[in-house]
Parts: structure tokens; sequence; C-alpha cells
């Protein structure tokens, strides 16, 4: 945490500079004092420190300066820290515009100057108005805030990635917080633009893309090396097998993600059937796991960025990102996975991030506290979604196609969402319409059985509703199937015969894909069993298939 500022402004530098070494001398270990030589700078410095969301405790300004006097700058500046200690410096003919100070802008205190000695005028004062800021004035929080509306798709976009990344921030709601809004309007004249992401720098950034936010937070972007032994594009529990694995066993490894590592499964509120985690854990605690054990073993991962393209040189194999960047490698994973499937009914897209969302979107779920939300699809990704809304919602209704929830899910998982009472099950119907101007206000539900349609109103629609693959990247470049997914080992070979243009004497090793040395592992293969246990498996067993591969070129 920073220290709280002590904020000293005098015109004359001589006063200036001893009171800024007595105020050092003796409270220096504790807070930072911050010194202005007129009212209109230290009226600017406090803007900054504002915009920093810097702790000030306390001002201490001199009564007697040209252009603004210091009741005429605390008066300002209480305005942006209403809650800061306020002192004056007076000479004997300014008591009396002190004493008035005291009920207009709530003076806390005025000295005479001079105030020597300190140890019996100054800091005896000070010591009583700074113990009771203390005692009474929560500290800010000192890391990103981000600042925005609730219904801004932008908005949603920049707190999700933050949240999947474990970057910690604060959500600063402008139509509820009027220090907020007017902390957004002093950086930002164009109100349609957000959100609005301060740094604990001073740093502020208007709507950034995901790539400039990942650089500023700290993020790795960028590739450290133009050629690596195995490049593993996406980065959830396939992909973060194949890290591990690749870096442990010596390879050079990259691994590239467009959004954050975890991937659909680091959106998981909780995972409670992973071996050797008897009360489960989160998808995003897995992943920080995962990645953090990926680094220390030697795999370089980049965030933010898209491998937009795969081709072949034999016998190497190059990635293109969306940056124009091109990285070479011995041997490619491909475990980009798959997403949630978007619903096609009428009023959903217009109000995609605005009470509308696929997957977990768990940065969310608190702004819906006892309100009423539902949750569409009939697996354990909204099972698990399900359990956590429920913790803040009023009331969760899960939309459920099939007869049964037992049909798509984890039996733990059906006995837990039907112990919980926060939470109805409506089995055989789907949603039709979502209806809402700015935001989702209601959804047109609908029956298949009956035919009976109802209007509900609605808060939040959170959406599980089948999984569409990540592979354009390599269309045209490997076989997939009619909807996408990767095509690997026996799966290729049709009539006894080998894939078209396959030139090795060997059939396609279990993980390979109809290009040699291309991998596919995960989500993303046709037939993958969709399980977090069997992805990292996965991940592992390709590059074992990767060290033989390389063996044979």
């Amino acid at each position: 945490m920073a220290k709280p500022i002590i904020l000293t402004v005098d015109d004359e530098s001589q006063v200036l500079n001893a009171i800024e070494r007595d105020l050092r001398r003796y409270y220096g270990g504790d807070y930072r004092v911050v010194k202005a030589n007129s009212g209109m700078e230290a009226l600017e410095a406090v803007r900054q420190l504002k915009v920093r969301n810097a702790p000030i405790a306390l001002f201490l300004a001199d009564q007697r300066m040209p252009t603004m006097s210091g009741t005429e700058f605390l008066a300002e500046a209480r305005t942006l820290y209403p809650d800061a200690r306020k002192v004056l410096l007076t000479a004997y003919a300014d008591t009396e515009a002190a004493i008035e100070s005291i009920n207009t802008i709530g003076l806390d205190h005025y000295l005479m100057k001079p105030w020597d000695p300190p140890e019996q005028t100054l800091y005896p004062v000070l010591d009583d108005l700074l113990s009771d800021w203390l005692a009474t004035v929560p500290l800010p929080y000192d890391g990103i805030r981000v600042a925005g509306t609730l219904w801004s798709p932008s908005c949603h976009r920049v707190k999700d990635f933050l949240a999947r990344n474990r970057i910690p921030y604060q959500w600063l709601d402008i139509e509820k917080d009027g220090a907020a809004r007017e902390l957004v309007e002093g950086v930002n004249s164009d109100r349609h633009r957000l959100p609005v992401v301060f740094f604990p720098d001073g740093d502020v950034m208007i709507e950034p893309d995901s790539l400039t936010l990942a650089e500023k937070c700290g993020l790795q972007t960028q590739a450290t090396q133009p050629f690596y032994d195995v490049i593993i594009v996406g980065a959830g529990p396939a992909g973060l097998g194949a890290a591990v694995y690749g870096a442990s066993e010596g390879l050079r490894t990259l691994m590239i993600d467009r959004e954050a590592t975890g991937g659909q499964a680091g959106t998981s509120s909780r995972i409670e059937n992973y071996l050797g985690f008897p009360k489960g854990l989160s998808g995003a605690d897995l992943a920080q796991r995962a990645t953090a054990q990926a680094k220390r073993l030697g795999a370089e991962i980049l965030t933010a960025q898209e491998v937009t393209g795969v081709r072949m040189e034999d016998p190497y194999r190059f990635v293109t990102l969306s940056d124009g960047t091109e990285l070479g490698c011995r041997a490619l994973v491909i475990a980009t996975g798959v997403s949630v499937r978007t619903l096609n009914v009428p009023g959903i897209e217009a109000l995609n991030g605005a009470g509308v969302y696929y997957g977990a979107a768990l940065t969310e779920a608190a702004n819906y506290r006892d309100q009423q939300v539902f949750v569409v699809g009939g697996a354990n990704s909204a099972g698990q979604g399900a359990m956590f809304f429920s913790r803040y919602a009023s009331k969760v209704s899960m939309l459920v196609r099939s007869s049964a929830l037992e049909k798509g899910m984890s039996q733990y998982l059906v006995d837990q969402i039907y112990d919980n009472e926060n939470i109805e099950v409506l089995t055989r119907t789907e949603v039709v319409e979502a209806i809402g101007k700015d935001r989702l206000e209601a959804l047109k539900i609908v029956n298949k059985d009956s035919g009976e349609s109802q209007t509900l109103p609605a808060a939040a629609v959170f959406l599980f509703i089948g999984a569409a693959p990540h592979s354009e990247l390599v269309a045209g470049v490997v076989e997939r199937n009619k909807v996408g997914f990767i095509l690997t080992g026996q799966d290729l070979i049709r009539d006894g015969r080998r894939p078209k243009n396959w030139k090795l004497k060997r059939d396609p090793f279990a993980l390979e894909t109809s290009v040699p040395g291309i991998f596919a592992a995960g989500d993303i293969r046709q037939g993958a069993v969709r399980r977090v246990a069997s992805a990292v498996g996965q991940g592992a067993i390709a590059i074992s298939l990767v060290h033989q591969y390389l063996k044979t070129v």
C-alpha cells in the first residue's frame, strides 16, 4: 500500500523548504511529503493524485499567497479529498480569516507562523489530526481501477480480460458512483468511449484493446526468439499440459493465447472431479498453478496474441500472429479448444455484454446480487455456473432443452443443483427472444412439449449452449470435419489409405493431424472427451509424440 500523503503549499520558497524539512524528518517513515509553491500548482498536483487514487491525509497551506489564498485552495481541494485534514498556516493578521474558514470550509486547525520548535507547536497538532484520519478513513484501493457502466460490452470485455488473467482491479460504476463519474469526466471528454482504466502510476487508458492492456499490465506479448522446438497455440488445459511437459523435457517451448491461460475451463467457478483435489478448485486457480509451473520450467507464454495462420516450409512449421509477426518451430501443437456457440434468436446479439453473456462471466455475478438471472444449457459448465451465480442472485433459473439434467451433467453437480433452493430447473425449455433496449429486461421462453410461451423479467442470462471449435487458423492446412473439429490419428485413415499428400512411410501418430509435425490436443479434436483431466493428458501425450516425430526429421 502506498504511503498516505501530506501536501504542503507556500509561495515563499524558504518557508516551504523549512516546513518540508520538518515534515520529512518526523513523518517521512509513514507518510509521503509533497510540496507546491502556489495554490494552482498544488491543485494540479491534487488532481493528478486523485487520478492515481493516491491517499492524501492532510493539507497544510499558507493563507497569504497571491492568486489563490490558502482557504481558496483548501476549498477546491476538499471537493476531491473531502476526508483529508485541513490545516492553515497564518500570520497574526490572518487569524480572523482562519477562524471564519472553520465554518466555511471545515478547517481542522490553524497554526501561527513561525512554528518553532515543531516538537511543541507543530507535531502534536498534526499527530492528533493524522491519528484521527487513520482511524476513520479507509485507505483507497491502490491498484488498477476500471470505470464505466454495467451495460457496456467494452467494459465487460476489459473486466473479463483482467479477471481471466488474474490481474486485480477495482470496478467503478459511474452510474452509481458520483465521484467515479467526475473522475471519468475529468479525463474523458467522450462519454461514449468506455471504460476508462486508471493505473497506479497515473496513466489512463480509454477503451483499450486487449494487446495494449496486456502490455501495460506487464504480460508477455512478444516472443524472445524467432524459432522454437515446439509452439503451442492455445493455453487451455491441453495447451498448459503440453507447455509443462514440453519445457520440463528440454524443448524450447512457446505457448500463445489470444485471451488468457486456462481457456474455457479457466472460467469455471468450481471443478470438483479433478484428480488430487478432494475439495475441488476453481478454474482460475488451476490455470494459475499450471501457468506458474510452465513458466518455472522455462516455457514462454504470450498473452493477447492471436495466431491467424499456419504454413509449412519443410521440415519447419511457421505461425503468423495478428500483428504480422512470424515465428518458426520444429513441431506445432494446436490446442485452441472451443467456445460457447452463439444463440441466434431475436434481440440477443444487440444485448451481448449488456445482460447477455456467453460462458461463466464470473466478473459480472456480483453485479446481479438479489436479482433473477437465467442460465441456458445442461452440461457441466452450465451447472457450475448456476451454482456460482446462486451465491448472489435471488433466483437462478436453468433452461434446459433435454428432459433431465442427468442426460448431460455429472451426477455430483445434478445433486448439488437439486439441493439448492435458489436454483430452479426448467426442462424442455428454450429461449426464443431477448427483450430490452439498452440492457436485458426480459426473456421470452417456450416449453417444447406444450408449446406454451411466457415472458419473464430477467436481469441477466448466461449462455452455455454447445461448443464451436477455434480451428480457423488451420483452415485449408489440415483436415477438419464439417463443423471444424480437427481430424487426427486413425480418423485420417480412410479405406486403408493415409491422408492426401502424406509423404511419410508411417501412419499419423494418435494426435497428429494430416500434416506431419502438426498435432492437435484437447477439445479441438474430433471425438475428444471434454473433461479437464483428458485435455491435460492429451497435452502431455502430444509432447511425447512430438519427440517421436522429431526423431524422424
